[in-house]
């Protein structure tokens, strides 16, 4: 949501809408109710929209109007995998010509990342990934080096580190798994390199952080929805799409109806596809 009138929406700081952030990680409109409902069972609302319905009921503040000639079956991808990604390298950091730049995990959102951080003029782009079939697709969205997790050798954070001279301008973390979180960070250049955070872990798991790392220059921060701002900034994207100017349709490997989804999910899981879309 953006609503333009909330602390964090005035202060140009932030993309975190702050109007109704309790009634939907809850589940419900913001006054306290669902919309859904199978017979008498109410059913909660996912982030305050809900998909999978041909119509729904949702705040204002969480529409966004974009043009009437976008294809809906490839720009509902920019609902959440591209801008998270494109976003995180374009607005949530300030990625210099010539900057090198390494992203952990290439799937949806790393893959995007990878387009952010081309637009952004960045110099070498590392990708590392334990799924070798992933480094083709890569490479088509400005990666340079391709490191592989799984192949055993120098460790990654120590390649990385070899590659760059000393560390990485920006690492960013798009798997949600804590220890390759603290990867990213010791793979950050001292004095300077920036460590993004972007990848949801498990809940109540903690990341460890040595305070010499900070002393040091390094910097750790998150990075949510890329940074951009739901009504303003996603028909921006839909323009780029439909402009040429950033990869969607490549990330689509599977279409198929909603009976099917199940099985979509689970290869999405398994890493056989990238994203699937479910027609109904």
């Amino acid at each position: 949501p953006e609503c333009r009138q909330c602390p964090n929406c005035t202060s140009g700081r932030t993309n975190l809408c702050l109007s109704i952030r309790d009634t939907r990680d809850k589940g419900v409109m913001p006054d306290g109710t669902s919309r859904f409902s199978v017979g008498r069972t109410g059913i909660h609302h996912f982030m305050g929209t809900s998909t999978f319905s041909n119509f729904t009921v949702l705040p204002e503040i969480a529409l966004a109007k974009i043009r009437k000639d976008a294809p809906f079956d490839k720009v509902c991808f920019l609902g959440c995998g591209v801008p998270t990604g494109v976003g995180a390298a374009l607005y949530s950091v300030t990625i210099r010509p010539g900057d090198n730049v390494v992203v952990f995990g290439l799937g949806g959102i790393g893959l995007n990342v990878l387009q952010g951080a081309r637009m952004a003029g960045a110099g070498m782009i590392i990708g590392v990934d334990i799924n070798p079939a992933r480094e083709q697709m890569a490479r088509r969205l400005g990666l340079t080096h391709f490191i592989n997790a799984k192949v055993a050798g120098k460790s990654v954070v120590e390649q990385i580190k070899d590659l760059t001279h000393g560390g990485a301008d920006f690492a960013f973390e798009a798997v949600g798994n804590i220890d390759v979180m603290r990867q990213a960070l010791d793979s950050c250049r001292l004095g300077w390199g920036t460590c993004v955070v972007i990848g949801l872990e498990p809940g109540g798991m903690e990341m460890s952080v040595r305070p010499v790392d900070v002393r040091y220059g390094k910097r750790l921060i998150g990075s949510y929805f890329g940074g951009m701002k739901g009504r303003s900034q996603i028909p921006r994207l839909v323009d780029w799409y439909m402009e040429g100017k950033i990869l969607v349709d490549e990330f689509i490997e599977n279409v198929s109806p909603v009976e099917d989804i199940n099985a979509s999910i689970d290869g999405m899981n398994r890493g056989a596809s990238i994203r699937s879309v479910v027609v109904f």
